[in-house]
């Protein structure tokens, strides 16, 4: 009886899940990738090797793919110039852009949520507020952040916040754009009628609705700003040479292209991997959360 009430309930969520994966592949998909990514990210120091370690004697040594799974080879994805682990540098290289992107994604809508939100709602500040954020967009986000890590030491956190600036008047224009429309409904009305202070109007009433457009700018930001860092790096703006990352990767084998490719081509296609997946999620979740979109898949 016990194994009878189990198999019914184990029934339907299975049942849920394949339905779920059907209406929604691309989320599906680039979840997938992005959890066996995160999970090698984190994993990386029982699973790889020092990704500093110098080692002449094996320089550019091509990869063995029959080692992947093999504890301690230094020669899974191949061995830089220097003689360094390519497995190694990539794993821990992932660890540097996920953490940028998610750092980039959660500051840059967080800040641009509470301004838009202020700009949106109250007019008298929306002017002054929209005309800082025209002129911070008015910038290539590109050339601000190399200005904002050149007047500093280089970093990780350095690298976070000049990517995490220009994409802030972008969160601000969509989170205005949503409230200046959410604002004319009539449950506002109804609800400023009744006496309800505009913060409990602002955030009752119209932060729910800008919360599914705004996630899905997240992912899109998060994309934008793992791509921003590879750039930053591969320029020699970015975080310092010593830290391994997949533009760092990049830069530092581009001389060596033609006589090993795999220097290039593991971190290059990791990073292509990792933005595609991120965006394939971004797709899935705007085609969910639009009630346009969700009511012709049904």
């Amino acid at each position: 009886m016990a194994g009878a009430v189990a198999e019914v309930a184990v029934a339907p969520a299975a049942g849920g899940f394949g339905r779920f994966a059907r209406r929604n592949p691309t989320i599906v998909v680039g979840s997938a990738l992005l959890v066996v990514m995160v999970l090698a990210a984190l994993a990386a120091p029982w699973i790889a090797g020092d990704p500093l370690s110098v080692a002449p004697v094996n320089r550019l040594r091509p990869p063995n793919l029959a080692h992947l799974f093999t504890p301690g080879a230094v020669d899974r994805f191949g061995t830089d110039h220097l003689g360094r682990d390519m497995f190694a540098r990539t794993i821990y290289g992932a660890r540097v852009s996920l953490v940028v992107g998610l750092a980039v994604a959660f500051f840059s809508t967080s800040i641009g949520l509470v301004i838009g939100l202020v700009a949106g709602y109250f007019r008298l500040v929306d002017a002054v507020v929209m005309r800082l954020m025209d002129a911070l967009m008015s910038i290539p986000a590109i050339l601000l952040a190399i200005a904002l890590v050149a007047l500093t030491r280089g970093g990780v956190p350095v690298v976070i916040f000049a990517i995490t600036v220009p994409e802030i008047p972008r969160v601000v224009r969509l989170v205005r754009a949503v409230v200046l429309t959410v604002r004319e409904r009539p449950f506002i009305d109804a609800a400023i009628s009744v006496g309800s202070r505009p913060s409990k109007v602002i955030f009752r009433h119209i932060l729910p609705n800008t919360l599914p457009p705004l996630i899905v700018q997240a992912t899109y930001i998060c994309a934008s700003a793992i791509l921003t860092e590879a750039g930053l790096s591969f320029l020699g703006a970015g975080v310092p040479p010593e830290i391994p990352t997949w533009g760092n990767m990049i830069a530092q084998s581009r001389l060596f292209l033609s006589r090993a490719p795999w220097t290039v081509f593991f971190p290059g296609a990791c990073l292509a991997i990792v933005v595609l997946a991120i965006n394939l999620v971004g797709d899935g979740l705007r085609d969910r959360l639009d009630p346009r979109l969700a009511r012709r898949m049904r």
